[in-house]
């Protein structure tokens, strides 16, 4: 009498029964050996505390999930055929890791399209930051802005997921090549000698502002073979226009990204300096100013000469 035989005469187990018992006793010692064979040697190597405990809840949802599959088709046979239940398991997977496995796709289209890498500095969302680290689900940023102003650093890191280069749009500083225009706004009145105003603003500009070399050239034309970027003025220029308090001289000029902060300081000390240099250059802002002609030099309105109210 073989074992078979044993059970079922003195347990009363057919040797179906038997099968189905054995094949899921199988089953689920195969799949927590390869739970933790992946708790062991895949998640335990993240650092990250709270990412390494959502990995572990979503091993074990995924482990139960494939379980509960190879039990109900052993016992029920509710597939007709393996390559169905496959099916039906690579579809549980696929909805239980839709987040990893865009991660790891993201991933991949970072490393392959680079729209931006380790050392660039970078605006995706509302997280802007320099990068500092690129991995399998998620890229690091050492933040800027937000409550420091002038583009400066937070002192925090921010760790964002790699899918979010799908769905929001990437701004990157270095991209073509390593510096960006930047533009000050100094408002003077209407009484001052605006031309003056605007010779001394070009001429501050030109000796704070990036003078570009060959190199800087050179990338620029690198830059136009891959993006469609072309700049007929690249050197600094001092724009007019005309607002409610007065004169708006800008001043658009070359910087380097993480140099923006400083180059609008050092302009901004020039122009205070050299401007209080000058009496007839005025800064203007919002004032409240009551005329009066014979003070002012100006013929006197005569009431007669006006038209009658009708």
């Amino acid at each position: 009498m073989n074992l078979q035989e044993f059970i079922q005469k003195y347990f009363g187990l057919s040797t179906e029964f038997q099968y189905k018992l054995l094949e899921s006793a199988a089953i689920i010692f195969v799949i927590l050996i390869i739970r933790h064979l992946v708790r062991r040697f895949l998640i335990s190597r993240i650092e990250d505390i709270k990412q390494r405990y959502q990995w572990l809840k979503t091993l074990s949802y995924i482990s139960v999930l494939i379980i509960l599959l190879f039990l109900v088709n052993i016992w029920f046979q509710l597939f007709d055929s393996f390559s169905t239940f496959l099916g039906l398991v690579s579809a549980g997977i696929a909805i239980a890791l839709k987040d990893p496995l865009v991660n790891m796709t993201a991933w991949l289209f970072i490393m392959v399209r680079k729209p931006f890498k380790v050392g660039d500095r970078v605006q995706i969302g509302k997280v802007s930051g320099d990068v500092i680290d690129i991995r399998l689900f998620q890229f690091s940023v050492n933040e800027i802005g937000n409550w420091v102003a002038a583009d400066q650093s937070t002192g925090r890191i921010i760790h964002v997921p790699n899918g979010i280069v799908f769905t929001e749009p990437q701004a990157n500083y270095n991209a073509g090549f390593d510096y960006i225009w930047n533009e000050m706004q100094v408002l003077i009145t209407f009484e001052s000698n605006w031309q003056k105003a605007k010779k001394i603003l070009l001429d501050i500009v030109n000796r704070h502002a990036v003078i570009l070399n060959d190199e800087a050239e050179r990338q620029i034309k690198e830059a136009a073979k891959k993006f469609l970027i072309f700049y007929t003025k690249l050197t600094p220029i001092v724009y007019t226009s005309v607002k409610d308090s007065g004169v708006l001289l800008t001043i658009r000029y070359m910087c380097d990204p993480r140099k923006r902060r400083i180059t609008e300081e050092q302009i901004w000390e020039e122009i205070l300096t050299r401007f209080a240099e000058h009496k007839d250059i005025d800064f203007a802002y919002p004032t409240s100013r009551f005329y009066n002609n014979m003070s002012e030099g100006k013929q006197a309105v005569d009431k007669n000469s006006l038209p009658p109210e009708e």
